[in-house]
């Protein structure tokens, strides 16, 4: 048990050093950069270390962290637009002190917010690298983990009793009518978060809950809040224009059923990402939950 006066990222942050300094590198500085379920820390000039703080969470061991690898290594080899693994360590996925963890190159991220047209055509150029990509990859994976999900947030009681179906009769019929469609490999949650604004230019990143789907599913996750949220209908519809003039297509049906799907599996999660949420969080979730209940069929 640790200490009381121990910093929860001692030991994720000591994982980290250790599995750098066993393949030659010494990190010289520690600049934690995000410190959420995932701990991302800058330990060199150039690396950057991703470790899985959440050991107790939904996600155990290490195999969606190999399909991540396995997806970014893809796509940086073949030119795409992301941040790249770190090419002086093997991309693992390693685990040391019972964390997961992989490398990544550092870049600058830089202050001006993209144009909706590079987000729609970048997001298209990722797709189309990831059409080709070889492996297998689980179908529709977050929305049916999002259904097993609801039995964990019923043990713990985290969402009332017609909350709860709410969002299964949602992830049901999402599940349903999503299947039946094309399927690639996405990214599986193309949010403004998971997009970097860098000196290197526009890059994605974060691809640890990729899966096989219809396009529409990234689509969606990149406009709801513009969409829906906000009401800035400009800013989404210029990347879905974008993403179609740069090769994309999509069914307009499919994006509204993902729109809804994308608000139901956000609004599971919450309680599990955000155990003691912010008063901005909570009013998010209370916007998600009234949405799905006005688009109700």
């Amino acid at each position: 048990m640790k200490s009381s006066t121990m910093p929860a990222t001692d030991l994720p942050i000591l994982a980290a050093t250790e599995t750098a300094i066993a393949h030659g590198i010494v990190p010289d500085r520690c600049e934690i950069l995000q410190d959420g379920n995932t701990l991302v820390l800058r330990l060199t000039e150039t690396l950057v270390a991703r470790v899985v703080q959440d050991r107790d969470g939904p996600r155990q061991g290490t195999t969606w962290f190999a399909r991540e690898n396995a997806v970014a290594q893809h796509l940086a080899k073949n030119g795409a637009p992301v941040i790249p693994m770190h090419p002086d360590i093997p991309p693992g996925p390693h685990e040391h002190l019972g964390y997961p963890i992989n490398f990544w190159r550092f870049v600058t991220r830089i202050d001006e917010e993209p144009e909706p047209e590079a987000v729609g055509s970048t997001l298209r150029h990722c797709h189309a690298i990831l059409h080709a990509f070889p492996e297998p990859l689980p179908e529709l994976a977050i929305l049916t983990e999002t259904v097993d999900l609801l039995g964990t947030l019923e043990r713990r009681a985290l969402f009332p009793e017609d909350t709860l179906e709410l969002l299964r009769g949602h992830l049901t019929r999402s599940v349903t009518m999503l299947a039946a469609l094309p399927h690639q490999p996405l990214h599986g949650d193309a949010h403004f978060g998971n997009l970097m604004n860098t000196s290197d230019g526009l890059l994605w990143t974060d691809w640890e809950d990729t899966f096989a789907g219809p396009v529409e599913w990234d689509l969606a996750s990149i406009i709801w809040n513009a969409r829906i949220l906000d009401e800035d209908h400009d800013t989404a519809d210029r990347i879905l224009k974008a993403y179609q003039a740069a090769g994309g297509c999509f069914d307009p049906a499919a994006l509204e059923q993902s729109l809804i799907a994308r608000a139901a599996v956000m609004s599971a999660w919450y309680p599990i990402l955000y155990p003691d949420p912010s008063a901005e969080r909570r009013e998010k979730l209370r916007f998600r939950l009234e949405w799905l209940e006005r688009v109700l069929p």
